[in-house]
């Protein structure tokens, strides 16, 4: 008889433990997921992107405006030079003698993005650009890299370039948001509407300006949750790529709309085809547009771009060079 109590008592105990097991269950499955957190400093956004342009010996005045971003193809097909320098020594001549006229950084690109263009296979193109990117990484040039492809970013970020300016704005691969992130390179995100063989589809606008800049503005927001900070990103409106003549022309003279955003703006304007017969002949080659787009350069600059894409950078440092000397008298 004197045993019961004893076994009533652990009989509760052992009811007790289960209820209490049961309890930590459900309270754990209510838990939300742990998440892993990434403890590590973001890799730094480099200067060019963030900084003041680098001084120019030849100036001796403001310095902290607009760069000048000269363009490479080395590529076969490219509308305005392709096949002048895609061979490995006229490629590498060819961005010193960019720099040498005044660009900031030389834009290294292998693959054609001009209207009608088909895809190039990727070993390709990072055949093309990569070696190129090196050498000119190792003579002090800075380098960004024109591709749609995360791997070549990848690997073009790996070998020194320091910005990936992208015409599809990371639409044309999923990966190319993560490269950008981990590697903290900088971000040249374009307005886009499909690839080059059919974007004129794409060309249909209510009210540009507008459509454009809610466009782009939404992909950077895209960007940024997917852990692109804000400081690496430079906004392209995209002038030529789903868009026609007088399109183009809307985009520009609403350079302020863009500008709203908050982020630094790349012009893109050189030797497009909206160009033809301004300030040139009609059906003049592409290289007669230089003025033009030198022209274009000062009213971008007046206006606070962080940067203009030249094939030819001599008429368009020369203008902002008189410019900053304008400036430089007045303050």
């Amino acid at each position: 008889m004197t045993d019961l109590p004893t076994r009533r008592s652990r009989r509760l105990a052992e009811a007790d433990r289960v209820r209490a097991e049961e309890h930590r269950a459900r309270a754990a499955a209510a838990e939300p997921p742990t998440v892993a957190i990434d403890l590590r400093a973001p890799a730094p956004v480099p200067e060019i992107v963030t900084g003041r342009r680098r001084d120019r010996e030849r100036t001796q005045t403001p310095t902290d405006g607009t760069r000048v971003m000269g363009i490479l193809n080395v590529t076969p097909d490219s509308f305005s030079d392709g096949g002048l320098h895609q061979a490995y020594d006229a490629a590498l001549q060819h961005a010193r003698d960019l720099v040498t006229a005044g660009a900031d950084l030389v834009d290294v690109g292998g693959e054609s993005t001009r209207p009608g263009a088909e895809r190039v296979p990727v070993e390709v193109e990072q055949d093309r650009v990569l070696p190129v990117v090196r050498q000119l990484v190792s003579e002090g040039i800075t380098v960004s890299v024109d591709t749609m492809n995360a791997s070549t970013a990848e690997r073009a970020v790996e070998a020194g370039a320091a910005i990936v300016n992208d015409v599809s704005g990371g639409l044309a691969d999923d990966d190319m948001a993560r490269v950008v992130r981990d590697t903290g390179a900088g971000f040249v995100v374009m307005h886009w509407r499909g690839h080059s063989d059919r974007m004129y589809r794409n060309a249909e606008y209510a009210h540009a300006v507008d459509e454009v800049r809610r466009e782009v503005e939404h992909r950077v927001a895209e960007l940024i949750i997917l852990g692109v900070r804000e400081e690496q990103v430079v906004i392209d409106p995209g002038l030529g790529f789903a868009k026609q003549g007088v399109q183009n022309w809307e985009i520009l003279a609403g350079y302020e709309r863009f500008a709203s955003i908050g982020l630094p703006v790349l012009v893109a304007a050189s030797r497009k085809r909206f160009l033809d017969g301004v300030g040139s002949a009609a059906g003049a080659p592409p290289r007669d547009r230089d003025l033009a787009t030198a022209a274009i350069s000062l009213l971008a600059a007046e206006r606070g771009a962080w940067g203009v894409r030249v094939h030819d950078p001599a008429p368009t440092r020369a203008v902002l060079d008189v410019w900053d000397a304008w400036r430089a008298a007045r303050s």
